[in-house]
């Protein structure tokens, strides 16, 4: 795991707790907490852990079309179009 931001121990979070929530929200650089020297967990701010959540829906939805184009279930553009019309016209 590759992290440009701050690495903190546990023991630096229990104690400055509120000085990381204003770091991190102000900052919204994500910030590594290592416990016995591991990586144990990432401490983040809300509107950057809801961009990442959308992010990833995004990107499910994307590998979800591909998977479905691979398998042969689509339409093309013109079979797309055509139906429209033809609803356009009824």
């Amino acid at each position: 795991m590759k992290f440009s931001t701050q690495v903190k121990p546990i023991s630096y979070l229990k104690s400055h707790a509120a000085e990381i929530i204003r770091d991190i929200t102000e900052s919204r650089e994500p910030m590594l907490i290592t416990q016995n020297g591991e990586a144990k967990l990432v401490v983040m701010d809300v509107r950057s852990y809801e961009e990442h959540e959308e992010t990833l829906a995004l990107l499910k939805l994307l590998a979800l079309g591909n998977r479905e184009i691979e398998q042969g279930h689509f339409r093309t553009a013109d079979e797309v179009f055509a139906d429209i019309d033809r609803e356009a016209v009824q």
